[in-house]
C-alpha cells in the first residue's frame, strides 16, 4: 500500500514538471514575438506613366521680367469739381418738372418752373422804377429850360440832376434783381424758370411736383455732373501707400465689362486713414468714354518701379483643377510629375504668367489637359 501511494505521487510531480518544462520553452521572447509585416508605400498620385511619352510635347517656361503690381477695389465716382448744383433764388411752388434723375441736360435747359411771389414783386419794384426815373426825367429836361431863363438857381437844378440819377440806380437794381431770379424784364410774369447752368447728368433730384422752394435755405432741386471724366475712389491699406504715388499711372477694370482696360492718372492720395480697416482713399482721375457710370465697383492696378521675375508659359501647359494651377513635368522613364504653381495674368499670343512654383528653363507639357484626360481614362 505504501509503495502504491509513492508511486502515485511519483506520477502526479512528473504530470507537473512537463508542462512548466514546455512553458520555459514559449516563454521565448523571439519565439513568441510575429513574422515582420512588410511595409508598402503608397503611389505618388502627382506621379503619372504613360507609354508613348513623346505624345505629350514639351514647351520651355521662359523669362517673364515685369513690374511689382498691387491691385486694389474700388467705385465710381463723379468729379467734384465738375459738380454743379442748380439753384433756385426764388421762393415758391413748383408748377413744371421737365426733367428728371439720370437724365442728359444741355446748358440752358429749362429744367423745371416755379411760381413765385418774390419774382411778382420784382416786377413791381422795377415797373415803379422805371416810372420814377421818367419823371424824374422830365423834371431834369424842365429845370434845365428854367436854369437857361434864369427862373431857378444852380441849386435847384443840381437837385433835379440828382433825383433822376438816383432813379437810374433804382431801374438798374431793379432789374438786375429780376436777373438775379431767372426772370426776363422782356417777359413780366409771376413764373420763373430754372435752367441748366452747365451740361451734364442729372446724379442728384431733391424736388417734386407742386413742392415749395424756399430759395438757398431749402435743398438745390437738381445736382448736374459732368461724367466725361470720373474719379475713381479706392482703399488702399497703409502697408501699401509707400507704393502709390500722385502722377503715376493705373489701370482700371469693370466687374461689369472685365474685357476692356482703362487708363487713369493718380491725382491725390488721402492724408487721413480709415481707423477701422486702416486704409486710405486713393483717387484715380480717367477718362470716361461712356461706360462708367456712377456707384460701378472697379478693380484698380498700381504699377510699381521694382522689377520682378517670373516665367510665361503657353496658357494650354496650365490645368486649373480643384481651384488650384497645375503643370506636368517630365520626370524620366516615362513619368510626369504633377506640380502645383499660382498663375498670373494672361499675356499675349495666348501666353500666361506663372507667378512661382516653376523656374525660367524648366520644362513642361504643353497641354496639361491632355495629358490629364489621358490619365483619367
Amino acid at each position: 500500500m505504501r509503495c502504491v501511494d509513492l508511486a502515485a505521487m511519483a506520477l502526479v510531480l512528473a504530470g507537473i514538471l512537463i508542462p512548466a518544462g514546455c512553458g520555459e520553452s514559449k516563454g521565448d521572447p523571439k519565439a513568441e514575438a510575429p513574422p515582420q509585416a512588410k511595409v508598402e508605400k503608397e503611389q505618388d498620385v502627382n506621379v503619372v506613366q504613360v507609354d508613348r511619352p513623346e505624345q505629350f510635347p514639351l514647351v520651355t517656361a521662359a523669362e517673364y521680367v515685369t513690374t511689382s503690381k498691387l491691385m486694389a477695389t474700388g467705385s465710381v465716382n463723379p468729379d467734384i469739381s465738375r459738380t454743379v448744383p442748380v439753384i433756385s433764388l426764388a421762393t415758391g411752388r413748383v408748377v413744371e418738372i421737365r426733367a428728371r434723375l439720370g437724365d442728359t441736360v444741355k446748358k440752358g435747359q429749362i429744367l423745371l418752373r416755379v411760381q413765385s411771389a418774390d419774382l411778382a414783386g420784382a416786377f413791381s419794384d422795377y415797373r415803379k422804377a422805371v416810372v420814377d426815373e421818367q419823371l424824374a426825367h422830365t423834371q431834369l429836361e424842365r429845370s434845365k429850360l428854367l436854369y437857361d431863363k434864369g427862373a431857378i438857381s444852380l441849386n435847384d437844378l443840381q437837385v433835379s440832376q440828382d433825383t433822376e440819377d438816383k432813379a437810374k440806380v433804382d431801374v438798374e437794381n431793379t432789374s438786375e434783381k429780376l436777373r438775379v431770379l431767372g426772370a426776363s424784364i422782356d417777359h413780366p410774369a409771376a413764373i420763373v424758370d430754372i435752367a441748366a447752368p452747365v451740361s451734364g447728368v442729372i446724379t442728384d433730384q431733391q424736388v417734386t411736383n407742386a413742392a415749395g422752394v424756399q430759395g438757398l435755405s431749402s435743398p438745390n432741386p437738381f445736382t448736374i455732373s459732368d461724367l466725361s471724366n470720373v474719379w475713381i475712389l479706392c482703399d488702399v491699406y497703409e502697408n501699401d501707400l509707400p507704393n502709390i504715388h500722385v502722377g503715376d499711372s493705373a489701370e482700371i477694370r469693370l466687374n461689369a465689362y472685365p474685357d476692356k482696360v482703362f487708363t487713369g492718372r493718380i491725382s491725390n492720395v488721402g492724408p487721413v486713414l480709415d481707423p477701422t480697416i486702416r486704409t486710405a482713399k486713393v483717387r484715380i482721375e480717367v477718362r470716361n468714354p461712356g461706360l462708367l457710370r456712377v456707384g460701378m465697383f472697379v478693380t484698380a492696378t498700381f504699377h510699381g518701379i521694382k522689377k520682378e521675375t517670373h516665367v510665361s508659359v503657353p496658357a494650354s501647359a496650365i490645368l486649373h483643377l480643384h481651384d488650384r494651377d497645375w503643370v506636368y513635368l517630365p520626370a524620366g522613364d516615362k513619368k510626369f510629375r504633377r506640380i502645383e504653381v499660382t498663375g498670373g495674368d494672361m499675356l499675349p499670343n495666348n501666353m500666361q504668367v506663372v507667378l512661382s512654383g516653376l523656374q525660367p528653363g524648366q520644362q513642361v507639357v504643353s497641354n496639361a489637359l491632355v495629358l490629364q484626360n489621358t490619365v483619367e481614362q
